[in-house]
């Protein structure tokens, strides 16, 4: 399993992580920022828990991402 972690408040709207991963990111079209599907707020940040065959998508998101809001760690 993979925890994938967004600081969503810094997002700039700019649409890298979704055009990396659609799947695990959306905009929205309340206030233009992206959005974790499935992400659990919880004092400002955003997270979820994937399975590892995601891995390659949230690397592609993590590393387009120009102000470095995504995170992840793998859990054992």
């Amino acid at each position: 399993m993979i925890r994938v972690v967004q600081h969503r408040f810094k997002c700039i709207g700019c649409n890298a992580c979704v055009e990396a991963d659609k799947y695990r990111w959306r905009m929205s079209k309340k206030d233009g920022k992206s959005t974790l599907i499935g992400g659990i707020e919880k004092k400002g940040w955003f997270s979820t828990l994937v399975e590892d065959d995601e891995l390659f998508a949230l690397e592609a998101a993590k590393k387009h991402c120009p102000v470095n809001i995504i995170r992840y760690e793998e859990l054992k």
